[in-house]
């Protein structure tokens, strides 16, 4: 894909073969397109040992940047099933949720796949490898953790966080300057406290 025609790319999440993610993604890598695979690592248990291994955050999904007006060789790619929207009609995500996703894979924190949530305080993170992403912070018994949600998957991931780093949006917004209209406000990475 030519890189002029990247100001008319979405991202848009593809449906995939079950266990194809990691093909999928290198085939359309290979076709020049820009995708993204989040992955974690887990722990899983073989007959004589425990064993780490590399899994998607969202099994089922890659994520892919195209103009949806060439959508063509997208569908084409073995693997893939259709890309995700609404009535048929592709829809794209948020440019700030797939930021954020980024940005949590890029920190090296440990990260799992978590129940998608809706409602809850939203939260900025100050400092750190995270600082400037938004999202729900959930405080479980020893850790904090922030999840950061695919509105259109209606799936969420889940980064261990110091608590430290995180200020209410609500107290941001009262005490100190508005969010500059490039930095990450919208509804991906929304953050909830949970006490």
């Amino acid at each position: 894909m030519p890189r002029t025609d990247m100001e008319h790319t979405q991202w848009f999440a593809l449906q995939v073969r079950s266990q194809h993610e990691k093909a999928v993604a290198s085939t359309l890598r290979d076709k020049g397109y820009e995708e993204f695979l989040p992955v974690c690592q887990i722990k899983r248990r073989w007959s004589d040992r425990m064993k780490r291994i590399e899994v998607p955050l969202f099994p089922g999904y890659v994520f892919c940047r195209f103009d949806v007006e060439k959508r063509l060789a997208i569908l084409v790619t073995s693997g893939v099933r259709f890309i995700v929207g609404v009535a048929k009609i592709p829809t794209p995500i948020d440019n700030s949720e797939i930021l954020a996703l980024q940005s949590i894979v890029k920190s090296g924190l440990p990260a799992e796949p978590w129940p998608f949530l809706k409602i809850g305080q939203r939260v900025r993170i100050e400092q750190g490898s995270l600082e400037g992403i938004e999202g729900i912070l959930l405080t479980p018994k020893s850790s904090s953790r922030l999840v950061v949600s695919v509105t259109l998957l209606q799936r969420s991931v889940a980064v261990e966080i110091d608590r430290e780093w995180v200020t209410p949006i609500s107290s941001y917004t009262q005490h100190r300057p508005p969010v500059p209209s490039y930095s990450l406000t919208s509804r991906a990475g929304s953050f909830s406290l949970k006490p």
